[in-house]
Formats: C-alpha cells, structure tokens, sequence
C-alpha cells in the first residue's frame, strides 16, 4: 500500500492558530515600542528647535527668535534670515516621526521669547504625549489628547510638568 506523506489538514489548522495567538501577544508590545520610539524623536525634535531657536537669535539679532520654517532650508541651503540653514530641513517643515511640530517667535521686533512644541499626528497611535520648550530650553510634557496641537504659546507650555 502506498503511504501519502503531508500534513494534514488538523495540523494546519494548529500551527496557523499558533502563530495567531503569538502574533495577538507580540503586536501590541510592537505598537507600544513605536510610540515610545516616536515619542523619543519628539522630544528630541523640541530640544533641537529650541537650540536652533536660540543660534538663530544669536546670528540675527535684529529678528530674535523666529519661526520653524525659518530654521531650516533646502539643501544646498544658503544661510538667510528666511532659511537659516541651522536645523534639519525635514524638521523645519513641522512634520517627523509621527508628530506635529511648532516654533514660534513672540515679543515684537525683535522677538524676545519663543515657544516651540510637538503633538502626535494621530493620538494612541504615532504617540500619546505633548512635549514643548520655550526660552529656557527646558522640555515640558504632557499627557496628549486626541486632536491636540503644539502648545501655541509660553504659558500654555509653562503650565506642563518638565520632562524628567
């Protein structure tokens, strides 16, 4: 008699059950580890506006603080009060590792203060924190909400606990 070699069907359905029940485990941990992962370059976004905030001050003082825009520049960039060429462009343009990102320059002419800030794109899923900093360059954390954005302004960022 000849001998069918395989597997059967029931064993199929095993290991595919198997592999569901450790992919359920393994998924979320997954997710987590992304937003504690985004939630990293957030916080290190901020810091590095908040450095490039005050160099831009430091090489144009007649402008003080400014704008994120005005940070950044597209490569070969040519240092100008428009595109200071100080920061990264990718983070100039408000947008990296699944956060939004501000900085804005306040006081007049020229400006004396700023605040800078980061919010999750999309809440429990790119992150669940806000962070910002204003001209003491300390970071500040919060806890997210859905359809948050950067913290506009300098009290509204003085109001978070400091990021620890």
């Amino acid at each position: 008699m000849r001998r069918v070699r395989g597997f059967s069907l029931i064993e199929l359905l095993i290991v595919v059950a198997i592999i569901l029940i450790i992919a359920a485990i393994a998924i979320p941990n997954l997710l987590r580890a992304r937003i504690a992962a985004n939630e990293a370059s957030a916080a290190s976004s901020v810091r590095t506006i908040a450095s490039g905030e005050i160099a831009y001050a430091a090489a144009y003082p007649t402008t003080g603080y400014t704008a994120l825009a005005n940070l950044g520049g597209a490569t070969p960039c040519t240092p100008l009060p428009a595109s200071a060429c100080i920061i990264d462009n990718v983070i100039a343009l408000g947008t990296k590792s699944g956060y939004n990102l501000n900085g804005i320059g306040f006081g007049g002419a020229p400006n004396t203060t700023f605040v800078t800030g980061a919010a999750p794109v999309n809440y429990n899923v790119t992150g669940i924190r806000d962070f910002c900093a204003t001209t003491d360059g300390v970071v500040h954390v919060n806890a997210g909400a859905a359809g948050a954005v950067p913290a506009p302004d300098v009290p509204t960022c003085l109001a978070y606990p400091i990021l620890n």
